[in-house]
């Protein structure tokens, strides 16, 4: 039987977003330093993009609930009688 791991969240679509979200707050950040109306307008427009990015891979399949995240479900409950538990110490 294949070993069942919990993924939390760690998906393509979650990466994706959250990499396009931080170039985006980086760019927003060197706007606040050198003040420029227009780059912090950049960086906000890429914070945004990085939020569609995400949902529209999450939508398409790469969340880690999706077609191509990691199969079977994950049950991590150990206050359940007779669940099957997973990261129990």
């Amino acid at each position: 039987m294949e070993e069942q791991h919990e993924d939390h969240g760690h998906s393509t679509a979650a990466w994706t977003g959250v990499g396009i979200i931080l170039l985006g707050t980086a760019i927003a950040s060197v706007a606040f330093v050198i003040p420029s109306v227009a780059l912090a307008i950049v960086g906000a427009v890429v914070i945004v993009a990085g939020i569609v990015a995400g949902k529209l891979l999450s939508m398409a399949g790469y969340g880690s609930n999706g077609h191509h995240a990691q199969g079977g479900s994950i049950v991590d409950a150990p206050d359940e009688v007779g669940a099957p538990t997973l990261g129990k110490s």
